[in-house]
């Protein structure tokens, strides 16, 4: 079966997107509020519209690429939605990034009215949107991942099925909650450094070196406790003493390190929990409550 095409949101990442859809061939018609947007493609797709139900009609593939899931639900389910307008057992694409709690009710009652729904949000920047170098995250059943495969490879250069409905956008969110925190973990570091005299970018530099840098997903915990290996190269133990000292040090310099009591908090619970002789990341047992193996 042909993929016939419609794409909502022509926004800084929706537009790129569309564009490379078109550059690989494939059937595809657009909707945006904005139609300035859809000008720019005039002549080279089948339809263009503000309006979904008029661009939707006949079309048996639906992708969103939307602000909210507010506006995904309206532009499905609202007065000129666009349910009303596609072919039977068309398949939803949503590739915002989206409430999952709201996407899941989108899915149900798509299912209710004989339609699949596939959540594919995508990572990376509008750089890589316009070069087809994007990460897209799915979920969903593995018919509906094999049919959407020549969008996601018209986009991106590296597809993750992630599980069942509603698994892409768990990994999206999870990605982001940790891209977020090292965000503000960093600003903090950095801030921490400068009120206590040190030059910004040289520490920066210095960092970008060791595991604070790197990131604890490419240094410590592929090779200590996702290898069920928790003796000690850095045990909590040292990993608290060093904590005070630099929570003193910041206190001296009158320097909030809000992240940094956190973690000293966390780590203390741990040691409680008798895990204070094991090695640093075995912080993730401590909070998963699981002594077993992974």
């Amino acid at each position: 079966m042909k993929n016939k095409i419609v794409m909502v949101g022509l926004g800084v990442m929706g537009m790129p997107m569309a564009q490379n859809i078109l550059k690989s061939g494939l059937d595809l018609s657009c909707c945006d509020v904005n139609w300035a947007s859809l000008k720019s493609l005039e002549g080279l797709v089948p339809s263009l519209s503000t309006v979904p139900e008029k661009v939707a009609k006949n079309r048996n593939v639906v992708i969103t690429m939307l602000p909210t899931s507010d506006i995904v639900e309206e532009v499905i389910f609202g007065d000129q939605g666009l349910i009303g307008s596609l072919d039977p057992n068309s398949l939803i694409i949503d590739m915002s990034t989206a409430s999952y709690n709201k996407s899941m009710e989108i899915s149900a009652r798509l299912r209710d009215q004989g339609h699949r729904f596939v959540d594919a949000p995508v990572g990376r920047t509008p750089r890589e949107a316009k070069t087809g170098d994007l990460l897209v995250m799915a979920g969903g059943d593995v018919d509906d991942i094999e049919q959407a495969n020549e969008i996601f490879e018209a986009i991106g250069n590296t597809t993750i099925h992630a599980g069942p409905i509603g698994s892409g956008l768990k990994s999206k969110l999870v990605n982001n909650y940790m891209a977020m925190v090292n965000n503000a973990v960093t600003g903090e570091t950095l801030s921490f450094a400068n009120q206590v005299g040190l030059d910004i970018k040289a520490t920066a530099k210095l960092m970008s070196s060791t595991a604070a840098g790197l990131g604890q997903l490419n240094t410590n915990y592929p090779k200590k406790v996702l290898a069920n290996d928790l003796t000690p190269d850095f045990p909590i133990s040292m990993a608290i003493k060093d904590l005070n000292m630099a929570l003193e040090l910041a206190s001296s310099f009158k320097s909030k390190c809000l992240f940094g009591e956190l973690a000293k908090r966390m780590f203390q619970e741990a040691e409680v929990d008798g895990m204070g002789h094991l090695d640093q990341t075995a912080i993730l047992k401590h909070l998963l409550g699981d002594k077993s193996e992974l």
